[in-house]
């Protein structure tokens, strides 16, 4: 089994989440991408649009409006201008 990610989304007022996750899909500008544990190394700009966290069987969808994306071997770092969860349906 693979292992977990270590995930933060942070905007200026606060830690949205942070936690150890399967999975994350995130809107690069240059395209939407997903981010697994033991990733290369990369960062890019964010669009507006979602971040998908999966975890397990469970996932949660944020939306952001810019920022960055940093993915170290540590794991992976949103900073958002905005970022808001939306409610499960």
């Amino acid at each position: 089994m693979a292992g977990k990610l270590s995930f933060s989304l942070v905007s200026p007022e606060r830690e949205v989440f942070s936690g150890l996750v399967d999975q994350v899909d995130a809107p690069g500008v240059e395209g939407d991408f997903g981010v697994l544990a033991d990733h290369a190394p990369f960062m890019t700009a964010l669009r507006e649009g979602p971040v998908v966290v999966y975890d397990g069987s469970a996932r949660r969808t944020f939306t952001v409006r810019g920022g960055f994306a940093d993915v170290t071997p540590a794991g992976l770092s949103i900073l958002a201008e905005e970022a808001t969860e939306i409610a499960a349906a």
